[in-house]
């Protein structure tokens, strides 16, 4: 199945499969990253995927593939219960506006709203309570779970996932200070989300002032991540969990962002940067691996975390240097 090189008993029986700290007898598991070498050393899996060129001499089985990590999912989904499948048609329970399109083999889960002049694509799934807005386009084979909220205008894409608690279309965070007072601006533009894009629990994309929000396809985007209005996001680049990039900024393409990392409004990130966990970009950054707040590149960061760490010994030099100046 895995089309790998087994080195072991070919007899050997597998029942299930585990991380390497948590594998059993009769389990198989997977290496894909040296950090875990030591887990590997100590796993009790009767079997371990691991890439061709690993040569260590262990207890179980190897069998070596290009990817374990892919190798592994394939295993886990043959042993794993069925998946949850819904049934086409519309809930007697959802409200479905006049106007709305569909295609072949929708479902539409209970409590759903689908507004006026929507159209929903082939083989998606619209989850229980959530609300699809006026004019909203889904394309084909789209995962929408429970309690999403994606606002009228919006343009998705297809095979798109949206995990619960998201909200696609809130108004762009836009007021402007007129007779002492703050003046809402009118948002007036979209989101678009392209094909491929998945949008995690309790994640924030906002409309666009004017013209759109654009997440373009294949990005991935993590739990709790706020992304401002009239922000694009290039293609296939990764966004993690309590991210928040602020209004018009431009993502590069197979741009990685960290945890918490915080994006200043009106700058852009170049195709292929890595942004360290809880690191603050004030400016536009190429490409390469930045750290820090405010972000530098990852060499600076280091050698600026190294100098910070040794100014207690610096400080104690130098009074011990005043003491015997007797300053």
């Amino acid at each position: 199945m895995s089309g790998g090189e087994l080195a072991g008993d070919p007899k050997l029986n597998i029942t299930g499969a585990a991380s390497l700290a948590e594998a059993r007898s009769g389990e198989i598991s997977f290496f894909a990253d040296r950090k875990y070498i030591g887990l590997l050393r100590k796993t009790r899996a009767s079997a371990v995927f691991v890439p061709p060129d690993f040569a260590e001499p262990l207890a179980p089985a190897q069998v070596r593939v290009p990817n374990p990590t892919k190798a592994f999912e394939q295993v886990v989904i043959k042993f794993a219960p069925k998946p949850i499948t819904f049934a086409p048609g519309v809930h007697p329970s959802a409200i479905v506006g006049s106007t709305v399109r569909f295609g072949e083999r929708v479902s539409i889960q209970p409590h759903a709203v689908i507004e006026d002049g929507s159209q929903i694509g082939d083989d998606t799934i619209i989850g229980a309570g959530s609300y699809i807005g006026h004019e909203t386009t889904i394309g084909s084979a789209c995962l929408i779970y429970p309690l999403v909220t994606i606002r009228e205008r919006s343009r998705i894409g297809s095979r798109v996932i949206i995990h619960s608690g998201a909200v696609i279309g809130a108004d762009g965070f836009g007021f402007e200070m007129i007779d002492g007072r703050q003046q809402k601006i009118q948002q007036l533009g979209v989101v678009q989300i392209d094909d491929d894009v998945e949008i995690g629990a309790n994640t924030t994309v906002d409309r666009a002032r004017f013209g759109r929000t654009w997440i373009q396809q294949g990005v991935k985007v993590d739990n709790l991540v706020q992304i401002a209005h009239n922000v694009v996001i290039g293609k296939n680049s990764v966004i993690v969990a309590q991210t928040g990039i602020s209004g018009s900024t431009r993502v590069g393409e197979r741009v990685m962002m960290g945890g918490q990392v915080g994006i200043v409004g009106h700058i852009e990130v170049g195709d292929g940067a890595a942004i360290g966990a809880q690191s603050g970009v004030s400016k536009s950054i190429p490409g390469g691996v930045w750290f820090g707040s405010p972000a530098v590149p990852l060499a600076e960061a280091k050698q600026q975390i190294a100098w910070i760490h040794r100014l207690g010994k610096l400080f104690a030099r130098v009074k011990e240097i005043e003491k015997k100046l007797g300053l």
